[in-house]
């Protein structure tokens, strides 16, 4: 079957490639007419070279790459290193589960070139998306991990690598609420309802748990399984049947009320704003500012759009360390609530967020966070003769060591606030 080699996307107009293989048959004039076209670039400048490329792997979207390029015309505004980001190839079966998260992620990007923009993020070169090929697009800078006084990468659910990790989340608490604050308070425009809009009653954003109780059922019965056979990869009260025979009643019955549930985390208008699900610091780079204050930029906004910011707040916090938690999370959300306010945002009840926090924990917990059995047996056949979670054959493996740090995170929040009681107040 012939697919399109390029594609006229629906913000930008321009034709893009599809694919890596497409750019490359001649990357300075694609990138030349893409960069003009977005306006990266006047009309009488052009990029005359690429001076080195190459693909890399990572995350679910599709192909990544970085570029190196020279201008005609070079400027200090002008990024010569860049990233590149493709939808998955056209015939390839998770198309239509990964694609759309990019048209978000597209749009958002060609807003942030605004000057006033609140948040650190890559410079946009080109972004486009076509709906109806599903396929999109990205190029923007890319960041120098490492160098030039950027800190090296972070990775998932390796936190207590880090001597002191408050600073980092300090860093992303104040992004989140820097984000929300420029849009409640006015300064975005109606370029946020037009671009992102946000419908509460949106049956899309009130059924986002994707089964149904009898695949909750599978899903509890495997977890109970998985901790019988292997309970020294979690913490000692995580293992504890009484505490996983609640979780799995209440869960359940978070099942049952989920659109209710929604519906109160989406009528809390002044917590609703433009935000990024994933905030955990590994979406981020850190550098130092002048003052020797740790800054951060975020990366990684697939599916961006309005939501509660308690679901931003939990994107955050979902893999940090439990002992982390206990020490600073009550800090970190006071300090969102703080910066949202004295930034132009609505003042915000505690209690109220904490609720938010909560409801927002259990409904993407139990969304996407108990698959992580099946998904490690699947990558570690003989995952019961583990020792730990610190054992190299699952440390060193991201998909299991992630997924299994995801859960048990999870899992901990729910016992330590006792999320089952607050399900069980609300109504059907």
């Amino acid at each position: 079957m012939a697919f399109p080699k390029l594609v006229e996307g629906d913000h930008v107009g321009a034709a893009f490639p599809a694919s890596v293989d497409v750019l490359l048959e001649d990357a300075p004039g694609h990138l030349t007419r893409l960069f003009r076209a977005s306006g990266a670039i006047g009309p009488d400048n052009a990029v005359t070279q690429v001076t080195h490329w190459r693909e890399f792997f990572g995350g679910g979207m599709g192909r990544k790459m970085e570029i190196d390029v020279r201008y005609a015309q070079p400027s200090p505004d002008l990024p010569v290193r860049l990233f590149a980001k493709f939808t998955r190839e056209f015939g390839d079966p998770l198309r239509e589960l990964f694609s759309p998260v990019m048209d978000p992620e597209v749009r958002f990007a060609m807003l942030s070139r605004r000057a006033d923009f609140p948040v650190r993020v890559p410079w946009c070169m080109f972004g486009d998306y076509s709906a109806a090929d599903k396929t999109g697009l990205l190029i923007t800078e890319r960041v120098p991990y490492g160098a030039e006084g950027v800190e090296p990468a972070l990775d998932k659910c390796l936190d207590y690598r880090i001597a002191d990790p408050l600073p980092y989340y300090e860093s992303q608490t104040r992004a989140i609420a820097a984000l929300a604050a420029f849009h409640r308070s006015g300064r975005f425009g109606d370029v946020v309802e037009r671009q992102f809009p946000f419908r509460a009653d949106d049956p899309a954003i009130l059924k986002v748990i994707p089964f149904d109780q009898m695949a909750l059922s599978e899903k509890l019965a495997k977890l109970r399984t998985f901790v019988r056979d292997a309970p020294q990869l979690l913490p000692q009260e995580m293992a504890d049947p009484a505490f996983l025979d609640a979780f799995c009643a209440d869960a359940a019955l978070l099942l049952e009320k989920e659109a209710a549930l929604w519906a109160f985390l989406h009528a809390q208008t002044d917590l609703v704003a433009l935000a990024h699900w994933n905030m955990n610091p590994d979406n981020a780079w850190f550098w130092h500012d002048k003052a020797g204050i740790l800054q951060s930029g975020q990366l990684d906004w697939g599916g961006v759009g309005q939501a509660n910011i308690a679901q931003s707040y939990f994107g955050m916090i979902c893999a940090a360390e439990t002992d982390f938690l206990e020490a600073h999370d009550t800090h970190l959300r006071a300090l969102l609530l703080e910066r949202y306010a004295a930034l132009g945002g609505p003042v915000i009840e505690s209690g109220l967020f904490d609720s938010c926090v909560l409801l927002a924990t259990g409904l993407l917990g139990v969304a996407w966070m108990l698959d992580a059995p099946t998904l490690i047996e699947a990558e570690i056949g003989d995952h019961a003769s583990l020792t730990s979670r610190f054992d190299p054959r699952i440390r060193d493996q991201f998909i299991p060591r992630a997924q299994l740090h995801l859960m048990t995170v999870f899992l901990w929040l729910w016992r330590r606030h006792d999320i089952g009681a607050l399900i069980r107040r609300f109504p059907a």
